[in-house]
């Protein structure tokens, strides 16, 4: 049997249980610009990594978003899907505030969308999944929270996390870090950090994505932070500046060593970031 007798619409599983519309999706998502998140008990951080459409362009695509006063968003996939994805974000949270002059709670905004909108194109006939991934940050009466969304519809929650092209490094950045990830009392490793600590973690991450001879750059680097006493932020150009300014220089990769995957070039008009 050959794979696209069963990949031309998503309601249609493959005799091994797939839906191969879904894996396309997700592929989408790896080939997005790398962004990664983190958090600690009082704050949460998301690093982006922003591309430029092309050597004319006189701008880089925006790679972190505002969703509410306390909720933030990182995105790697297909900018027009992550449009529709952060208006509907932007409307639930604001319209409980206004509504309920409540902050919406994080679980609840993300799980919404989720199945509203991403898993229900997952089940019917002619749709698609969205090709976007998405990281959310906030803060609610529980604390900070860090959330991966996924084209299934899928909702994780991290205490660090990545998505994109070679976000596997960031991944191995992250659990470099934890020595007591074993300890059973111990939930976030990074739950004492502060707001610098967490940055630098960020942006540390961020650059275990790039290629061994590359570095971040002003106008390749995008941050957000939210926290308890915090409304999200995306910080200005001097902020990230400074913060870059502050990073080691990297350690020279070892003799052989191959990245974990390509950052790959989009290709035709749909703008993959």
């Amino acid at each position: 049997m050959f794979r696209n007798q069963y990949d031309n619409d998503v309601t249609v599983f493959s005799p091994q249980g797939r839906l191969f519309q879904v894996e396309y999706a997700q592929e989408a998502v790896k080939q997005g610009a790398p962004c990664v998140g983190i958090i600690s008990e009082k704050y949460a951080v998301l690093a982006g990594l922003k591309r430029t459409p092309g050597d004319l362009s006189a701008s880089t695509t925006k790679k972190i978003f505002s969703v509410a006063p306390h909720v933030g968003c990182a995105i790697a996939g297909l900018t027009s899907d992550a449009r529709v994805l952060t208006k509907t974000m932007h409307k639930e949270a604001h319209g409980e505030l206004i509504e309920l002059e409540r902050r919406l709670p994080v679980k609840k905004l993300i799980k919404s969308v989720a199945l509203e909108r991403a898993q229900q194109s997952t089940q019917y006939y002619g749709g698609r999944p969205f090709g976007v991934g998405l990281l959310v940050v906030g803060v609610d009466e529980e604390g900070t929270h860090l959330y991966e969304f996924s084209p299934s519809g899928t909702c994780l929650e991290y205490t660090a996390w990545g998505i994109g092209a070679r976000s596997q490094s960031a991944k191995t950045y992250f659990e470099g870090q934890l020595p007591d990830l074993d300890d059973p009392l111990n939930d976030n490793p990074f739950g004492g950090s502060s707001l610098d600590c967490l940055i630098d973690h960020a942006l540390k991450a961020l650059r275990e994505c790039l290629p061994p001879s590359s570095e971040l750059e002003l106008v390749n680097t995008s941050v957000g932070v939210v926290g308890i006493d915090k409304d999200f932020e995306i910080l200005s150009d001097n902020d990230v500046k400074a913060y870059l300014d502050k990073l080691p220089p990297r350690q020279a990769a070892p003799t052989g060593s191959t990245a974990d995957e390509p950052m790959a070039s989009p290709t035709g008009s749909v703008e993959v970031i």
